[in-house]
């Protein structure tokens, strides 16, 4: 008799790169011709990144410079939760939060995926904000990682191979 393999999917950010792509963002805005002057910042608090500007492209400049710097240091834009620009006082903000961990409905719906498009003796189980995903063939995780990657509503990793 086989035993069961497994795996764990889980969405989780390295928060030093988070801090690094930060710091760059920072420099390059103090540093850029098209910032001067219009009071451009980006500020990290928490789980919450906040940027400024005093008109709404600029701030929306200030998003894709951060989001370019992320994506240099191997962040997926996925696990990023960006509202809309809002005027405050003579300025435009924009905030933006780190996803992390899978929140119940996408979890919901990867087990729904994995039910219904995974290979046959593939199981799934929800287990607080990551899911286990068992089967008695290797071959039958792998392709069902294949599958996961293809997930668009969040930044899976795959982790606890056994």
């Amino acid at each position: 008799m086989a035993s069961e393999s497994t795996f764990d999917v889980v969405s989780k950010v390295d928060k030093q790169e988070v801090a690094n792509a930060l710091n760059q963002a920072q420099k390059e805005i103090a540093q850029r011709y098209d910032f001067k002057g219009v009071g451009a910042e980006v500020d990290f608090s928490g789980e919450k990144i906040l940027m400024k500007a005093n008109s709404e492209e600029r701030v929306m400049a200030v998003l894709d410079v951060l989001q370019s710097k992320m994506i240099k240091r191997g962040i997926s834009l996925k696990s990023l939760d960006t509202g809309e620009p809002y005027p405050s006082g003579k300025e435009f903000r924009l905030e933006t939060s780190i996803k992390e961990g899978i929140a119940q409905d996408i979890a919901k719906k990867i087990n729904k995926l994995i039910r219904d498009e995974g290979p046959k003796g593939v199981k799934s189980q929800i287990q607080g904000d990551e899911l286990r995903v068992s089967s008695k063939s290797r071959d039958d995780l792998q392709e069902t990682m294949a599958l996961l990657r293809n997930f668009d509503e969040a930044d899976l990793q795959f982790v606890n191979m056994r």
